[in-house]
């Protein structure tokens, strides 16, 4: 492979590609248009060893687009036991790889981050390649504040399960950003009212930097009774969330976290969870949620 070409295609030209050190290299993809990826993200594409991809297939379209023929190998969610020793190995061997997703960057939402967990853990270089990302995108395009954010990715596809995880994020003050299927985004809209509050500020956006992006602002309540109206849409989801904001039964709302998040791990961990979710003090929280639990035992004594 020594004397193997390694170059991509700017229009009509040819670029080399500089040869790369061994390292792990996240590289970032478009979420949509190709015309979205860096040069930076082209020349390491072109010059790594191997590329690690979601799936080779729809990779293959971007790196036919910009003329590169790399060697590409599959690493995802179901293969990640199998694929990524291989990696480790190949780059312990002293070769370059290049992991991308299907579009966005790397490590948002997919299994990405056991390899960089183990590469880190043999001392092995990882090397970031910024750019396009779908929860920046929707969210600097929301209007929604961008001063504090909480990517959540997807909710749980059950109902009730997706109701309690809701109920974890109902006093963040920070703007929530979530993937959603289309076929359920009409469902969730329904569950973020009800456990959220149907006056929260929000945005739905569509198919984003794709030929029928669309962006759809208004109140929770608003963006529910749209889409249960309207017919399923098509492409990827992204949900914006504005941040919870003070309100007079706030005490309420923190005691409602404090049980929800105690359901599903130890109170020590309940507690700071919280804490970092509210801005309270985690040993105040640790003791209300001890004197909620002692009021739920008395309760169902009486």
């Amino acid at each position: 492979m020594t004397g193997e070409k390694r170059s991509y295609v700017i229009g009509q030209t040819e670029m080399p590609a500089r040869p790369l050190e061994p390292a792990l290299y996240l590289v970032a993809t478009p979420i949509g248009n190709l015309s979205d990826i860096t040069l930076r993200a082209l020349e390491t594409l072109a010059a790594a060893d191997i590329v690690a991809c979601e799936d080779t297939r729809v990779s293959r379209v971007l790196l036919d687009r910009y003329g590169i023929r790399r060697r590409t190998t599959a690493y995802h969610e179901h293969n990640a036991g199998e694929a990524g020793p291989k990696l480790i190995a190949a780059l312990e061997a002293g070769q370059s790889v290049a992991l991308i997703s299907d579009a966005g960057t790397p490590l948002i939402s997919d299994p990405g981050y056991r390899l960089v967990g183990e590469a880190q853990e043999r001392g092995l270089r990882v090397v970031p390649i910024p750019g396009p990302s779908a929860p920046l995108a929707a969210l600097t395009a929301s209007g929604l504040p961008s001063d504090a954010f909480l990517f959540a990715g997807f909710l749980p596809v059950k109902s009730g399960q997706r109701l309690t995880k809701l109920e974890t994020f109902r006093a963040v003050p920070a703007t929530l950003i979530f993937f959603e299927s289309p076929r359920r985004l009409a469902e969730t809209l329904v569950a973020m009212v009800e456990k959220l509050g149907g006056e929260r500020k929000a945005a739905v956006g569509r198919e984003l930097t794709k030929t029928f992006e669309e962006m759809r602002t208004g109140t929770l309540q608003g963006l529910a009774d749209h889409y249960a109206a309207a017919d399923t849409p098509k492409g990827e989801i992204v949900i914006c969330v504005g941040p919870a904001q003070a309100r007079a039964d706030e005490p309420a709302d923190i005691d409602r976290l404090l049980l929800s998040l105690a359901a599903e791990m130890p109170a020590s961990k309940a507690a700071a969870e919280a804490a970092k979710m509210t801005g309270g003090q985690k040993q105040a929280l640790y003791r209300r949620l001890l004197e909620l639990r002692d009021a739920v035992g008395e309760g169902e004594g009486g």
